[in-house]
């Protein structure tokens, strides 16, 4: 089995090749190639993953590559997880939205629309390469904005799955609140990417007993102190909504928060320094714990988990929704009645080699519906300014969008992306 790893320059990816290790039963890799322009980082990366297979006496020969057509070349499943721009563009982001008063987020509102500008070409430009060298490949997105990109995809006809650690985060916390297993605990976890609640908790399976009301009433505070949210609030949902819900529910809050601490991007970019300190160490063999503060936690065990399961190994349904279920990113198709079948939803999902086909979900109500309504409309409008460009196509996607929604503001965002990013965008 050959995998490919697009963007495996990253700092990130030795947590990835950890879950390799970990759960080579699960996923029995016989070739890794990690896939990145960024040669000097990829070397240092791939080094470190050598090592650490060899630590878990794993068998799978690891490659490196400039390359993109070699990696693909054969490859069962590619992950991408690319940040084209790198941590610079990210920063910028993060930083010109606050000008204006808004969220400077390099997935939510304006910076991640910028983002989308500048992935969506790159991603499907991949997924292209990917489809002449095997049709038959999967393609497994953690590239944010993970909604978007995988919409991109799935309308191009691609193989694609979009994937994201939030629900295997919040798995996890509620298996250890509640002492069980992470495999017990089902989520009732609906919307979209970095736009999701969690509407039930339930032990066993889809079926079975819903005990979230109990951990609200026994560990609310806790909850919401994760979240950064109000613990009123998440008893008045009767739901635990994801971190990403911050920026809606509490956006002046986080604008004057945001605007008097350095960037996220530069504390990752001086945490990535001394990693790669770390990884050029030829005496080191596991993920250092710096590498717990990077983000993307349990990303390792969710990508496994889904590419065992696409690729018909049958041993990867234990994923982030629990009971034999995968919290994955994958075509509406009536799941939510109230959005568009080609909108993309993140839902728990039966994942097989045939792909991801949603479960069921309970219904909602407009406190929900509207907000999902109104980003997936955003989402529809930013997919159509990646693909054919344009100021207005920008401009009405951030008109669109919950968090801008005024007509100056939504002007005077677009020209600050548009002057940020235009060495990425071809028709700027």
């Amino acid at each position: 089995m050959k995998l490919a790893v697009v963007g495996g320059g990253s700092t990130y990816t030795p947590e990835l090749v950890d879950g390799f290790a970990r759960l080579q039963d699960t996923l029995p890799v016989t070739e890794l190639v990690l896939a990145d322009p960024a040669g000097d980082r990829l070397e240092l990366v791939g080094g470190l993953a050598r090592r650490m297979l060899a630590r878990a006496s794993h068998p799978a020969a690891v490659t490196t590559t400039g390359d993109l057509d070699a990696a693909v070349a054969d490859a069962d499943a590619v992950l991408l997880q690319l940040r084209v721009g790198g941590q610079a563009a990210r920063e910028r982001d993060e930083t010109w939205p606050l000008d204006c008063g808004c969220v400077g987020q390099e997935t939510t509102g304006a910076g991640g629309l910028a983002k989308a500008l500048r992935t969506v070409p790159v991603v499907l430009d991949i997924a292209e390469r990917v489809r002449r060298a095997n049709p038959g490949a999967w393609i497994i997105d953690f590239t944010n904005p993970v909604g978007i990109v995988t919409r991109a995809l799935l309308n191009e006809g691609h193989r694609a799955v979009g994937l994201c650690n939030v629900a295997i985060g919040l798995q996890r916390k509620f298996a250890a609140l509640l002492d069980v297993e992470p495999g017990q605990v089902h989520l009732d976890h609906v919307g979209l990417n970095h736009l999701t609640w969690e509407f039930g908790v339930r032990l066993g399976g889809p079926d079975g007993r819903n005990v979230l009301p109990g951990l609200l009433a026994r560990h609310g505070a806790a909850i919401a102190a994760d979240l950064r949210l109000p613990e009123p609030l998440l008893h008045r949902l009767g739901a635990v909504p994801s971190y990403y819900l911050r920026y809606f529910y509490t956006h002046d809050e986080v604008v004057a928060e945001m605007r008097e601490r350095p960037p996220r991007a530069a504390e990752v970019a001086a945490m990535e320094r001394e990693l790669l300190e770390m990884y050029a160490d030829p005496a080191l063999d596991t993920k250092p714990e710096l590498l717990a503060g990077r983000g993307g936690a349990y990303y390792s065990e969710a990508a496994v988990a889904l590419a065992a399961a696409l690729l018909g190994d049958g041993r990867g349904g234990t994923g982030e929704a629990g009971g034999g279920a995968q919290v994955v990113n994958v075509r509406n198709g009536g799941t939510l009645p109230f959005l568009p079948d080609d909108a993309v939803v993140e839902v728990p999902a039966a994942v097989s080699p045939a792909g991801a086909e949603p479960l069921p979900v309970p219904p909602l109500d407009p406190l929900c519906t509207g907000l999902i309504s109104a980003v997936t409309a955003y989402e529809h409008l930013a997919l159509d300014a990646a693909l054919r460009g344009g100021r207005d196509r920008v401009f009405a996607a951030l008109l669109a969008h919950p968090l801008v929604g005024r007509y100056s503001l939504a002007e005077k965002l677009t020209d600050r992306l548009l002057a940020h990013n235009r060495e990425y965008l071809a028709w700027a």
